[in-house]
């Protein structure tokens, strides 16, 4: 099991392992306690926002000191926090949404959007799934028209981690009539005038603030459209990578956290616990593994395509699972019953295991 004050290997470091200590001390002290009452309310505050731009970890891939290592570590330790809804909005935040905005955006558009939601002062959402095409960007129906100075929305999206509370949504949009991607392009749309948003009950993700969102003629100025016109595609396959190597990365950071915790509790129980609990932390990190090898590919600038589809693969059904079997073996815990309910978005979110599948067989030559 990881240490957060021990060596760890490579692309990891010193600073990394002290940065991790530090991580963990917060959550362990400021998110986790509140953990119950948060998903019991359906939403968490928006100051915890402010609590982690104050140390600085909603930008620590931004900037002149950009440190994506240190984003990866931020990633793991956050899902120690025994919500996987709380883990969810301040990824959206910091993983999903911002990322198109640094390095797609203008300095103006960085300086307007970017900036604040480091600073935790603005909470940014990534607006692509609609209610009919799903995650189907080539479906996408909500439609940008031209007009003086700008442009007119009209449409939906669903399932918007930090729908409700987001002020600001970076939204796929089709700015022209022809089908295809081609016609994709990317605006920030701010909460205002014709947007609204109303927040959807799931399975699991309590305290997450998942929203289906509406936009009924919202006029967007022509200097909200973020990178080039029709070339949205693009932004969206540059998002992903990074998007599903930070779900693997979660899911190993709740993985080797439920072995930790259930260790001491299955102590002294036999043969079959130890064996049981011995499996469970080889699968745990088996996933690290493959994910922190992952990691180093995409670091290192090549393709990593494959290394990061097998990541995700190799580690949400895994996570599940392993909470699954927890819970068999210590019985009724409401954190473990979280932890396996939240667990089960892993296969379908940021692209499905069959979607997973697929992509890793056609990288195969198949």
């Amino acid at each position: 099991m990881a240490s957060p004050t021990g060596s760890e290997p490579p692309p990891f470091t010193e600073r990394h392992a002290a940065l991790r200590a530090e991580i963990r001390a917060f959550v362990e002290a400021e998110l986790r306690p509140h953990a119950s009452e948060w998903e019991e309310a359906r939403w968490f505050p928006d100051d915890v926002f402010g609590k982690l731009a104050a140390r600085g970890w909603l930008g620590l891939k931004y900037g002149p000191d950009a440190d994506w290592v240190a984003d990866a570590v931020f990633a793991e330790e956050l899902a120690r926090c025994g919500s996987g809804g709380l883990a969810a909005g301040i990824g959206a935040h910091t993983s999903i949404a911002t990322p198109p905005l640094a390095k797609f955006g203008t300095p103006s558009q960085q300086e307007r959007w970017l900036a604040p939601a480091i600073r935790g002062e603005r909470i940014a959402a990534l607006a692509i799934t609609e209610p009919d095409a799903g995650s189907d960007v080539a479906g996408t129906r909500t439609h940008a028209v031209r007009v003086e100075g700008g442009w007119l929305v009209n449409g939906s999206k669903t399932y918007i981690t930090n729908g409700v509370r987001a002020a600001f949504y970076v939204t796929a949009v089709r700015t022209r009539d022809e089908p295809g991607h081609g016609s994709l392009s990317f605006l920030v749309i701010e909460k205002g005038d014709g947007v609204s948003a109303s927040k959807l009950e799931k399975l699991g993700w309590h305290a997450s603030d998942t929203g289906e969102i509406a936009f009924a003629d919202v006029f967007v100025p022509d200097d909200h459209l973020l990178g080039e016109e029709g070339r949205g595609f693009y932004l969206i396959m540059a998002n992903f990578q990074w998007e599903r190597l930070l779900m693997a990365l979660g899911a190993v950071g709740s993985m080797r956290a439920g072995v930790e915790r259930a260790i001491p509790r299955l102590a002294g129980r036999g043969q079959a616990a130890r064996h049981a609990v011995a499996e469970l932390a080889t699968r745990a990190e088996a996933g690290a593994a493959i994910t922190h090898h992952a990691l180093r590919r995409f670091l290192d600038g090549g393709d990593a395509v494959r290394e990061v589809t097998m990541a995700k693969l190799a580690t949400q059904r895994a996570s599940f699972e392993l909470h699954d079997r927890l819970l068999s073996l210590l019985g009724p815990d409401p954190e473990l019953e979280r932890a396996a309910r939240d667990s089960r978005l892993g296969p379908i979110g940021g692209g499905s295991d069959e979607i997973m599948k697929e992509i890793l067989g056609r990288t195969m030559g198949l």
